[in-house]
């Protein structure tokens, strides 16, 4: 099989969807790796060391999308890169279709079969290839709001972990999953006083069992969501439904229960977000201000730590991207029930019932 990586042109991406390591993997096994030129250089792996794995650097994404039978990316193609999509192509990402329906429908459109990360359920029921970035956008939101927090960041002037005779800050964390329980960790660690809310009450015992004492378990309901905002210096938002848009769970209305100069950090904001005011921003502007609080809604987190993303990527992906190269999309379904329910579309039809219902579309049973 032909396998297309091309470099990631989404505003501040730094990750790579393959590693040498990888490539070496396929090429051995008689596959051909098309890497465009650059496309590791954010994650610090030069064109070199792919060539000495065996991979053919190739100078354009043009190239790779029309020679490559199956397309390894980082984020959702971007604008630019729909019209060179070619019909019955594989193309293995994250798409976040539930979040982003003009996304969605040139997609559709172009005929191609998507292949989403973030539907893709693994033995345990667990969401496999979510989780390694979920770990580290919920660590990074923690260092990201100790920054925004910050006064010459136009936040409270609150040090997280507060000092002798001055209290911490308090860190409220919505959604108990990957994100908020890495979030929570990082956050317990500047002995910050936290709270996270979940509506999974087993979730809630777990952590409670695992986290330190200042890390404080509530079941999410609409009043204590409310209590907690008065409160609240910084806010994450990592609520998850796979496939689907994120609910949101804080209004506009809501932000007038905050403190002036506190800090919004929503994770969820590449699924739609769960604060009503959130709008996906970029490395570059990360942040606005709405009713005083500040938002800080980049949609690609983890690409601003892009070697250690890639790896932390790569080392999950590459299993499923071998069983395609090897048994072809139809074989790895048939064997692993939760790798078909990462295709998302093929042959213009929407097989993942969430997007469907997300944008009211027909969804399509898979078949081969």
């Amino acid at each position: 099989m032909i396998i297309g990586v091309p470099r990631e042109v989404k505003k501040d991406e730094y990750r790579v969807s393959m590693i040498p390591v990888g490539v070496e993997e396929l090429t051995n096994r008689g596959h051909r790796v098309l890497i465009e030129k650059g496309a590791g250089v954010g994650s610090g792996i030069p064109d070199e060391l792919f060539k000495e794995n065996g991979a053919e650097i190739v100078d354009s994404a043009e190239e790779i999308f029309a020679k490559a039978e199956l397309v390894i990316k980082v984020k959702e193609p971007q604008s630019a890169e729909w019209k060179i999509l070619r019909e019955g192509q594989m193309l293995f990402t994250y798409f976040h279709f539930a979040a982003d329906e003009e996304l969605t429908r040139n997609i559709l459109d172009t005929g191609v079969t998507a292949i989403a990360y973030e539907t893709l359920r693994g033995s345990r029921g667990d969401l496999p290839c979510l989780t390694p970035m979920s770990e580290v956008a919920g660590r990074m939101s923690i260092q990201e709001g100790a920054k925004y927090l910050e006064r010459p960041q136009e936040g409270r002037g609150i040090l997280l972990g507060g000092v002798p005779g001055v209290a911490p800050a308090h860190i409220v964390i919505l959604g108990g999953g990957v994100v908020g329980k890495n979030a929570a960790q990082i956050a317990s660690g500047f002995q910050a006083d936290v709270s996270i809310l979940d509506i999974n009450v087993e979730r809630l015992r777990y952590l409670e069992d695992i986290m330190p004492a200042n890390v404080n378990t509530l079941y999410s309901d609409r009043h204590n969501i409310r209590d907690l905002l008065e409160r609240a210096d910084l806010l994450i938002g990592s609520v998850l439904i796979p496939g689907a848009r994120a609910p949101q769970l804080v209004s506009r209305e809501d932000l007038k229960l905050m403190k002036p100069g506190a800090v919004i950090i929503d994770v969820a904001v590449d699924q739609g977000g769960c604060i009503e005011t959130a709008r996906p921003t970029t490395h570059s502007d990360p942040t606005y201000i709405i009713d005083d609080i500040v938002h800080y809604c980049v949609a690609n987190m983890p690409g601003a730590v892009g070697r250690t993303s890639t790896y932390a990527l790569c080392n999950v992906t590459f299993p499923y991207i071998l069983k395609l190269a090897e048994k072809g999309l139809a074989g790895a379904c048939g064997e692993d029930q939760g790798f078909a329910e990462a295709v998302n579309m093929i042959d213009r039809k929407v097989t993942s019932r969430a997007v469907a219902e997300t944008f009211d579309m027909e969804c399509s049973e898979l078949r081969f």
